[in-house]
């Protein structure tokens, strides 16, 4: 007998539909002969011993007979253990324990436990989202996994929390209503921090900094001994940008679906990623790997911040591979049976001590590292990976009077209306002109040409700054862009000395810093 339904495959952030057809002979052998074929992988291949004991302990006692599954199409690559159900589900329907003999409207997928139980799976959510492609109106999946699949509109989600679950919801049509979510509803809940700027005492400066470099989408580098507050700074970076909006929080949950990192009681990411990696991280668990390809820390902070601490420990390899996510705001990773690009937009913020001691220009502590140490130090990060960050903030140690002042720091709520005004300004400025572009810090050559233009005065002080600070070529673009983002934040339609003069010390770097 023959049985026939849909189950579904991830490939990269998406999802193919894969037909599942399962064939039993009528005759018993003296010995089990269950073969899946379709390229399966080690997890779907050990599948038939998981289906074969939750089919008994649940009271289907299949003899050793002849079964074939077969997994279309057949040249796809077949992974995880999301085909357990529907292969169960094919066996007893193939020796008539269902009313029906296929399936067509179904795409279910799903982990069997050896009880009849059943576990969540990875990547539901562009699952949900190729079966609506399909024109495949239902969905069957385990009950963990049903919010996440109810996010997309025009599917109807059954949850399901054991294999029994699904027999009487295939054979009677009732018993298990249809996973319903208020996605805009759900989105608002999950937009809070636990942190705000509020926190963090003194570092006016650097708060200016980050303010800027949120408003404009720009990379930055921050730069002080330890202590100064700069990872307390970067876990609030968050909390000043702009909101996200659905679609791209239903993008930014289907890499952290896929990669398996997605809480299941929110089912949607709801606030801008924050990543932290530590400074001993593969270069493959930072950009995404593996034989079957998935996402790294460059894409799972897609959409949000990816923060890198100490970043001269960081191995030149590693640092050296994130260059294309920041040109390009994807990744491309290739192997021999397949070639996947995941989204990889995210804002850069980095910090470093200024030398390997740390104590370099502190008022308070000796340093110890000479010239030649602290050259070598800093030259661990290469200068194509510093053109691409546009600000570089001196981050000192903070006072004891800033530390005990009475007056209260600015908190997240009032910089993130700044940002989200100059936002507003940008988006606006673009879209008038056709421009793809999103933020001041994508503006290529033409762009800055465009809407960087100067007054005399402003080309004077530019042209003093590069010639008396020794500023390199690559900064002037830089310092164009971060001027262009000042000015924005102060509604200001064209860009003023002051705002030339902020941008220039945000290049601290250029400065020659640590001679």
């Amino acid at each position: 007998m023959l049985f026939k339904t849909f189950s579904a495959a991830v490939y990269g952030i998406d999802a193919n539909i894969i037909e599942v057809e399962v064939d039993c002979s009528g005759y018993k052998l003296e010995k089990d002969n269950f073969n899946t074929v379709g390229l399966p992988d080690t997890a779907v291949k050990e599948s038939k011993q998981r289906v074969r004991s939750a089919l008994k302990n649940c009271g289907y006692d299949i003899p050793p007979t002849h079964i074939t599954v077969n997994l279309a199409p057949a040249d796809i690559k077949k992974e995880g253990s999301g085909f357990d159900l529907p292969m169960a589900l094919g066996i007893l329907g193939a020796y008539g324990g269902l009313t029906r003999k296929e399936l067509p409207e179904y795409v279910i997928v799903g982990e069997l436990s050896l009880d009849g139980g059943l576990r969540g799976v990875h990547g539901t959510l562009p699952i949900a989202v190729a079966a609506r492609a399909r024109k495949i109106t239902k969905l069957i999946v385990p009950e963990v996994n049903a919010r996440e699949a109810a996010m997309v509109s025009g599917i109807e989600v059954y949850p399901v929390k054991s294999f029994m679950d699904v027999v009487k919801l295939v054979n009677t049509g009732n018993g298990i209503s249809p996973f319903k979510v208020d996605s805009s509803a759900l989105l608002s809940e999950v937009q809070h921090f636990a942190v705000d700027f509020k926190d963090v005492r003194g570092q006016h400066t650097a708060k200016r900094a980050l303010e800027v470099a949120c408003a404009g989408g720009h990379n930055i580098l921050m730069i002080g001994p330890p202590g100064g507050g700069k990872t307390m700074l970067a876990k609030r970076i968050p909390t000043i940008l702009p909101p996200l909006t659905f679609e791209e929080a239903l993008e930014t949950t289907k890499i952290h679906s896929v990669a398996g990192v997605l809480d299941a009681r929110a089912g949607l990411v709801g606030t801008r990623p924050y990543r932290s990696p530590h400074h001993t991280i593969s270069d493959a668990g930072l950009i995404g790997g593996g034989i079957i390809p998935r996402p790294g820390e460059v894409s799972l902070a897609h959409n949000g911040v990816l923060f890198l601490d100490e970043l001269p420990e960081f191995p030149r390899n590693v640092l050296e591979v994130m260059r294309q996510p920041l040109e390009d705001g994807n990744v491309t990773i290739s192997r021999a049976a397949m070639s996947l690009t995941f989204p990889a937009r995210f804002m850069l913020a980095a910090a470093m001590n200024p030398c390997p001691c740390g104590f370099f220009n502190d008022r308070s502590r000796e340093c110890h590292c000479g010239q030649p140490m602290i050259q070598r130090y800093v030259s661990k990060i290469s200068g194509p990976l510093l053109d691409r960050i546009d600000i570089h903030i001196d981050v000192p140690a903070v006072q004891y009077k800033e530390l005990r002042g009475g007056s209260g720091p600015e908190g997240s709520d009032q910089i993130r209306g700044r940002v989200l005004k100059a936002r507003d300004i940008q988006l606006n400025r673009f879209a008038a002109a056709g421009e793809r572009i999103f933020s001041n810090a994508q503006m290529g050559t033409r762009q800055i040409r465009t809407y960087c233009e100067l007054s005399t005065e402003c080309e004077r002080l530019l042209e003093r700054a590069m010639t008396q600070q020794g500023l390199s070529a690559r900064a002037h673009d830089r310092i164009l862009k971060v001027a262009r983002t000042i000015a924005d934040i102060d509604s200001a339609p064209q860009i003023e000395s002051k705002h030339i003069t902020e941008a220039i010390q945000y290049r601290t770097l250029d400065r020659n810093f640590w001679t």
